[in-house]
Protein backbone atom coordinates (compact mmCIF):
# COMPACT_ATOMS: atom_id res chain seq x y z
CA UNK A 1 0.00 0.00 0.00
CA UNK A 2 1.81 2.86 -1.02
CA UNK A 3 0.86 6.45 -1.45
CA UNK A 4 2.48 9.03 -4.48
CA UNK A 5 4.70 11.19 -3.23
CA UNK A 6 4.97 14.71 -4.12
CA UNK A 7 7.48 15.78 -6.62
CA UNK A 8 7.54 19.72 -5.85
CA UNK A 9 6.28 21.54 -2.95
CA UNK A 10 6.34 20.65 0.62
CA UNK A 11 3.94 19.92 3.67
CA UNK A 12 3.07 23.56 4.69
CA UNK A 13 3.28 22.74 8.73
CA UNK A 14 6.88 21.61 7.62
CA UNK A 15 7.97 18.03 9.06
CA UNK A 16 5.15 16.84 11.31
CA UNK A 17 5.57 16.34 14.95
CA UNK A 18 6.34 13.17 16.82
CA UNK A 19 3.84 10.23 17.80
CA UNK A 20 2.37 11.67 21.21
CA UNK A 21 3.39 15.47 20.56
CA UNK A 22 0.27 18.06 20.72
CA UNK A 23 -0.64 18.32 17.02
CA UNK A 24 -4.11 20.17 17.32
CA UNK A 25 -5.79 22.33 20.47
CA UNK A 26 -9.30 23.46 20.90
CA UNK A 27 -9.42 26.08 23.48
CA UNK A 28 -12.95 27.24 24.86
CA UNK A 29 -14.46 26.69 21.07
CA UNK A 30 -18.24 28.20 20.56
CA UNK A 31 -20.19 28.60 17.80
CA UNK A 32 -23.47 29.96 17.71
CA UNK A 33 -25.56 30.35 14.66
CA UNK A 34 -27.93 33.69 15.08
CA UNK A 35 -31.57 33.27 14.82
CA UNK A 36 -33.15 35.90 12.83
CA UNK A 37 -36.59 37.10 12.62
CA UNK A 38 -38.69 39.55 10.52
CA UNK A 39 -37.86 41.70 7.54
CA UNK A 40 -35.23 43.20 8.90
CA UNK A 41 -33.45 40.30 10.16
CA UNK A 42 -33.35 41.20 13.52
CA UNK A 43 -31.55 38.72 15.94
CA UNK A 44 -34.03 37.07 18.31
CA UNK A 45 -31.63 34.32 19.72
CA UNK A 46 -28.97 31.99 18.78
CA UNK A 47 -28.47 28.14 18.63
CA UNK A 48 -25.37 27.32 20.64
CA UNK A 49 -24.72 24.14 18.65
CA UNK A 50 -20.91 24.33 20.54
CA UNK A 51 -20.83 26.04 23.18
CA UNK A 52 -17.16 26.17 24.83
CA UNK A 53 -15.12 22.82 24.47
CA UNK A 54 -11.52 22.30 25.07
CA UNK A 55 -9.51 19.19 24.39
CA UNK A 56 -6.02 18.29 22.17
CA UNK A 57 -5.25 16.02 19.58
CA UNK A 58 -2.03 14.26 19.90
CA UNK A 59 0.25 12.99 16.72
CA UNK A 60 -0.27 9.52 15.57
CA UNK A 61 -4.36 9.14 17.87
CA UNK A 62 -7.48 8.52 16.87
CA UNK A 63 -9.70 10.75 18.82
CA UNK A 64 -13.57 9.51 18.52
CA UNK A 65 -16.35 12.17 19.63
CA UNK A 66 -19.63 10.65 20.05
CA UNK A 67 -23.43 11.74 21.36
CA UNK A 68 -26.41 12.12 20.62
CA UNK A 69 -27.56 13.65 17.28
CA UNK A 70 -28.06 17.40 17.54
CA UNK A 71 -25.00 16.96 20.30
CA UNK A 72 -22.32 19.70 18.11
CA UNK A 73 -20.31 16.82 17.11
CA UNK A 74 -20.45 17.82 13.25
CA UNK A 75 -20.46 21.55 13.71
CA UNK A 76 -16.89 20.88 15.78
CA UNK A 77 -15.57 18.79 13.37
CA UNK A 78 -16.26 21.64 10.60
CA UNK A 79 -14.64 24.31 13.14
CA UNK A 80 -11.55 22.83 13.80
CA UNK A 81 -10.98 22.11 9.51
CA UNK A 82 -12.07 25.78 9.32
CA UNK A 83 -14.79 25.00 6.46
CA UNK A 84 -16.85 27.22 9.73
CA UNK A 85 -15.70 30.40 11.17
CA UNK A 86 -15.85 30.01 15.17
CA UNK A 87 -17.76 32.48 17.64
CA UNK A 88 -15.15 32.49 20.24
CA UNK A 89 -12.37 30.20 21.42
CA UNK A 90 -8.90 29.73 19.36
CA UNK A 91 -7.58 26.52 17.51
CA UNK A 92 -4.35 25.92 17.21
CA UNK A 93 -2.36 23.26 14.65
CA UNK A 94 0.78 22.45 14.90
CA UNK A 95 1.14 25.71 17.65
CA UNK A 96 -0.31 28.10 14.83
CA UNK A 97 -3.31 29.67 15.49
CA UNK A 98 -5.62 29.33 12.70
CA UNK A 99 -8.75 30.41 14.44
CA UNK A 100 -9.60 33.81 12.27
CA UNK A 101 -7.76 32.68 8.96
CA UNK A 102 -9.31 33.87 5.59
CA UNK A 103 -9.78 31.28 2.76
CA UNK A 104 -6.16 32.57 1.51
CA UNK A 105 -4.21 31.86 4.88
CA UNK A 106 -6.11 28.58 5.54
CA UNK A 107 -4.94 27.52 1.57
CA UNK A 108 -1.29 26.15 2.60
CA UNK A 109 -2.81 24.48 5.66
CA UNK A 110 -5.28 22.14 3.19
CA UNK A 111 -2.55 20.27 2.48
CA UNK A 112 -2.49 19.01 6.36
CA UNK A 113 -5.88 19.00 7.48
CA UNK A 114 -8.21 17.11 5.53
CA UNK A 115 -12.04 16.08 5.78
CA UNK A 116 -13.92 13.21 5.24
CA UNK A 117 -17.63 13.62 4.60
CA UNK A 118 -20.41 12.08 6.17
CA UNK A 119 -22.48 10.97 2.75
CA UNK A 120 -20.96 9.85 -0.11
CA UNK A 121 -23.87 10.12 -1.94
CA UNK A 122 -23.41 14.16 -1.72
CA UNK A 123 -19.64 14.93 -1.35
CA UNK A 124 -18.74 13.65 -4.69
CA UNK A 125 -20.14 15.75 -7.72
CA UNK A 126 -22.22 13.64 -9.91
CA UNK A 127 -20.55 15.59 -12.77
CA UNK A 128 -16.96 14.84 -12.53
CA UNK A 129 -15.42 11.57 -13.02
CA UNK A 130 -13.78 9.67 -10.29
CA UNK A 131 -10.08 10.81 -11.61
CA UNK A 132 -11.40 14.93 -11.25
CA UNK A 133 -12.75 14.51 -8.11
CA UNK A 134 -9.50 12.89 -6.77
CA UNK A 135 -7.37 15.16 -8.68
CA UNK A 136 -8.93 17.73 -7.44
CA UNK A 137 -6.51 18.27 -4.60
CA UNK A 138 -2.98 18.48 -6.67
CA UNK A 139 -4.68 20.91 -8.32
CA UNK A 140 -6.06 23.48 -6.20
CA UNK A 141 -2.68 23.54 -4.28
CA UNK A 142 -0.68 23.34 -7.79
CA UNK A 143 1.14 20.15 -6.55
CA UNK A 144 2.78 18.22 -9.63
CA UNK A 145 3.27 14.34 -8.67
CA UNK A 146 5.84 12.04 -9.61
CA UNK A 147 4.89 10.37 -12.77
CA UNK A 148 2.25 12.74 -13.22
CA UNK A 149 -2.05 13.49 -11.80
CA UNK A 150 -3.59 10.56 -13.08
CA UNK A 151 -0.98 7.88 -12.29
CA UNK A 152 -0.71 9.41 -8.72
CA UNK A 153 -4.54 9.19 -8.59
CA UNK A 154 -4.62 5.45 -9.45
CA UNK A 155 -2.45 4.93 -7.24
CA UNK A 156 -4.60 6.43 -4.31
CA UNK A 157 -7.71 4.72 -5.99
CA UNK A 158 -5.51 1.45 -5.18
CA UNK A 159 -4.35 1.98 -1.97
CA UNK A 160 -7.84 1.99 -0.89
CA UNK A 161 -9.04 -0.81 -2.42
CA UNK A 162 -10.46 0.33 -5.74
CA UNK A 163 -9.70 -0.37 -8.84
CA UNK A 164 -7.73 1.90 -10.94
CA UNK A 165 -9.35 1.49 -14.13
CA UNK A 166 -12.21 3.39 -12.54
CA UNK A 167 -10.74 6.49 -13.08
CA UNK A 168 -12.52 7.71 -15.91
CA UNK A 169 -16.06 6.43 -14.30
CA UNK A 170 -18.92 8.45 -12.22
CA UNK A 171 -20.37 8.20 -8.84
CA UNK A 172 -23.54 7.36 -9.82
CA UNK A 173 -21.56 4.02 -10.89
CA UNK A 174 -20.43 2.84 -7.68
CA UNK A 175 -21.74 1.50 -4.52
CA UNK A 176 -22.06 3.66 -1.20
CA UNK A 177 -19.06 1.84 0.30
CA UNK A 178 -17.36 2.70 -2.67
CA UNK A 179 -17.79 6.16 -2.90
CA UNK A 180 -16.64 6.56 0.64
CA UNK A 181 -13.40 4.77 -0.33
CA UNK A 182 -13.14 8.12 -3.30
CA UNK A 183 -13.86 10.34 -0.09
CA UNK A 184 -11.47 9.00 1.32
CA UNK A 185 -8.93 8.84 -1.28
CA UNK A 186 -9.51 12.11 -2.46
CA UNK A 187 -8.46 13.10 1.28
CA UNK A 188 -5.17 11.45 1.32
CA UNK A 189 -4.08 12.93 -1.60
CA UNK A 190 -1.38 15.84 0.20
CA UNK A 191 -0.43 13.48 2.43
CA UNK A 192 -2.45 15.20 5.56
CA UNK A 193 -0.87 15.33 8.69
CA UNK A 194 -4.57 15.39 10.41
CA UNK A 195 -8.00 13.62 8.95
CA UNK A 196 -11.36 14.56 10.46
CA UNK A 197 -14.01 12.31 9.48
CA UNK A 198 -17.37 12.72 9.61
CA UNK A 199 -19.78 9.95 10.54
CA UNK A 200 -17.61 7.99 7.70
CA UNK A 201 -19.30 4.73 7.71
CA UNK A 202 -22.88 5.47 8.85
CA UNK A 203 -24.53 6.09 5.85
CA UNK A 204 -23.05 2.60 4.58
CA UNK A 205 -24.83 -0.65 4.87
CA UNK A 206 -23.61 -2.54 8.06
CA UNK A 207 -21.57 -5.29 5.90
CA UNK A 208 -19.43 -2.10 4.35
CA UNK A 209 -19.30 -0.03 7.64
CA UNK A 210 -16.33 -2.61 8.97
CA UNK A 211 -14.21 -2.76 5.20
CA UNK A 212 -14.30 0.64 5.82
CA UNK A 213 -13.74 0.81 9.22
CA UNK A 214 -10.66 -1.11 8.84
CA UNK A 215 -9.44 0.40 5.62
CA UNK A 216 -8.94 3.52 7.99
CA UNK A 217 -7.27 1.50 10.51
CA UNK A 218 -4.47 0.08 7.77
CA UNK A 219 -4.25 3.92 6.45
CA UNK A 220 -3.41 5.18 9.61
CA UNK A 221 -0.45 2.74 10.60
CA UNK A 222 0.74 2.71 7.03
CA UNK A 223 1.16 6.79 6.78
CA UNK A 224 1.05 7.86 10.53
CA UNK A 225 -2.61 9.70 10.13
CA UNK A 226 -4.03 11.43 13.20
CA UNK A 227 -7.61 10.74 12.89
CA UNK A 228 -10.80 12.79 14.81
CA UNK A 229 -13.59 10.32 14.44
CA UNK A 230 -17.09 11.57 14.82
CA UNK A 231 -19.58 9.20 15.30
CA UNK A 232 -22.56 8.11 16.96
CA UNK A 233 -22.36 4.19 17.30
CA UNK A 234 -20.48 2.89 19.94
CA UNK A 235 -19.28 -0.36 18.85
CA UNK A 236 -17.23 1.54 15.77
CA UNK A 237 -15.78 4.24 18.31
CA UNK A 238 -14.40 1.65 20.45
CA UNK A 239 -12.78 0.05 17.47
CA UNK A 240 -11.14 2.55 16.06
CA UNK A 241 -10.70 4.99 19.06
CA UNK A 242 -7.05 5.72 21.62
CA UNK A 243 -9.29 8.35 23.11
CA UNK A 244 -12.98 9.50 23.63
CA UNK A 245 -14.95 12.31 23.91
CA UNK A 246 -18.49 12.13 25.28
CA UNK A 247 -20.52 15.24 23.70
CA UNK A 248 -23.95 16.60 25.57
CA UNK A 249 -25.80 20.00 23.90
CA UNK A 250 -22.74 21.69 23.10
CA UNK A 251 -20.16 20.61 25.14
CA UNK A 252 -17.84 17.43 26.55
CA UNK A 253 -18.66 16.09 29.67
CA UNK A 254 -16.13 13.51 29.47
CA UNK A 255 -12.96 12.86 28.00
CA UNK A 256 -10.70 9.56 28.38
CA UNK A 257 -9.22 6.60 27.00
CA UNK A 258 -10.78 3.54 25.39
CA UNK A 259 -10.49 1.37 28.29
CA UNK A 260 -11.69 3.65 31.00
CA UNK A 261 -14.41 4.80 29.46
CA UNK A 262 -15.48 1.44 28.84
CA UNK A 263 -14.81 0.12 32.07
CA UNK A 264 -15.42 2.92 34.19
CA UNK A 265 -17.52 5.43 32.79
CA UNK A 266 -17.83 8.31 35.47
CA UNK A 267 -20.74 10.80 33.72
CA UNK A 268 -24.15 9.35 33.99
CA UNK A 269 -24.72 10.37 30.52
CA UNK A 270 -21.84 8.29 29.11
CA UNK A 271 -23.15 5.39 31.47
CA UNK A 272 -26.58 5.59 30.27
CA UNK A 273 -25.12 5.97 26.36
CA UNK A 274 -23.51 2.61 27.20
CA UNK A 275 -25.91 1.05 28.70
CA UNK A 276 -27.75 0.72 25.03
CA UNK A 277 -25.16 -0.84 23.82
CA UNK A 278 -26.81 -4.25 21.99
CA UNK A 279 -24.42 -7.10 24.04
CA UNK A 280 -23.87 -9.60 20.98
CA UNK A 281 -24.05 -12.95 23.03
CA UNK A 282 -27.47 -13.62 23.54
CA UNK A 283 -27.03 -15.77 26.47
CA UNK A 284 -25.20 -13.01 28.38
CA UNK A 285 -27.47 -11.57 30.78
CA UNK A 286 -27.77 -7.45 31.66
CA UNK A 287 -25.22 -8.18 34.82
CA UNK A 288 -23.63 -5.45 37.00
CA UNK A 289 -23.46 -2.11 35.10
CA UNK A 290 -25.20 -3.82 32.31
CA UNK A 291 -28.96 -2.59 33.29
CA UNK A 292 -30.39 -0.47 30.70
CA UNK A 293 -30.69 2.99 31.71
CA UNK A 294 -34.34 4.76 30.22
CA UNK A 295 -33.47 8.75 30.24
CA UNK A 296 -36.57 10.36 30.95
CA UNK A 297 -37.75 13.26 28.45
CA UNK A 298 -35.90 14.89 25.10
CA UNK A 299 -32.68 16.59 25.13
CA UNK A 300 -33.19 20.61 26.01
CA UNK A 301 -33.25 23.02 22.71
CA UNK A 302 -29.86 24.07 22.07
CA UNK A 303 -31.68 27.45 21.55
CA UNK A 304 -32.43 27.36 25.20
CA UNK A 305 -29.99 25.30 26.73
CA UNK A 306 -30.60 24.68 30.74
CA UNK A 307 -29.01 26.18 32.81
CA UNK A 308 -26.21 24.64 35.11
CA UNK A 309 -25.36 21.16 34.31
CA UNK A 310 -27.00 20.86 31.20
CA UNK A 311 -27.27 17.28 31.37
CA UNK A 312 -29.46 17.56 34.80
CA UNK A 313 -33.00 17.40 33.10
CA UNK A 314 -32.39 14.02 32.48
CA UNK A 315 -29.72 12.86 34.98
CA UNK A 316 -31.06 10.23 37.79
CA UNK A 317 -28.64 12.35 40.16
CA UNK A 318 -29.35 15.60 39.81
CA UNK A 319 -29.63 17.85 42.57
CA UNK A 320 -30.20 21.56 42.64
CA UNK A 321 -26.04 22.22 42.28
CA UNK A 322 -26.62 20.29 39.03
CA UNK A 323 -29.46 23.03 38.48
CA UNK A 324 -27.61 25.95 39.65
CA UNK A 325 -24.06 25.54 38.66
CA UNK A 326 -22.23 24.43 35.44
CA UNK A 327 -19.51 21.49 36.73
CA UNK A 328 -16.01 22.29 34.64
CA UNK A 329 -14.25 19.30 32.61
CA UNK A 330 -11.51 18.26 35.40
CA UNK A 331 -9.19 15.20 36.07
CA UNK A 332 -10.50 13.01 38.39
CA UNK A 333 -8.02 10.47 37.35
CA UNK A 334 -4.74 10.58 35.54
CA UNK A 335 -5.86 11.24 31.67
CA UNK A 336 -10.06 11.40 32.64
CA UNK A 337 -11.10 14.42 33.09
CA UNK A 338 -15.16 14.65 33.51
CA UNK A 339 -17.86 17.55 33.82
CA UNK A 340 -20.42 16.50 37.15
CA UNK A 341 -21.09 17.01 39.99
CA UNK A 342 -21.65 13.57 41.14
CA UNK A 343 -19.77 11.57 38.85
CA UNK A 344 -20.11 7.56 39.03
CA UNK A 345 -17.18 4.66 39.82
CA UNK A 346 -15.00 7.25 42.15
Amino acid sequence: MTIPTQATGTSAGGPGPEAGETLLRVTGLKKHFPVTKGVLKRQTGAVKAVDGIDFDVRAGETLGVVGESGCGKSTMGRLITRLLEPTAGTVEFQGTDITHLGAGGMRPLRRDVQMIFQDPYSSLNPRHTVGAIVSAPFKLQNVKPEGGVKQAVQRLLETVGLNPEHYNRYPHEFSGGQRQRIGIARALALNPKLVVADEPVSALDVSIQAQVVNLLDDLQDELGLTYVIIAHDLSVIRHVSDRIAVMYLGKIVELTDRQSLYDTPMHPYTRALLSAVPVPDPRRKSGEGRERILLRGDVPSPLNPPPGCRFHTRCWKATEECATTEPPLVPLRPGHQVACHHPENT
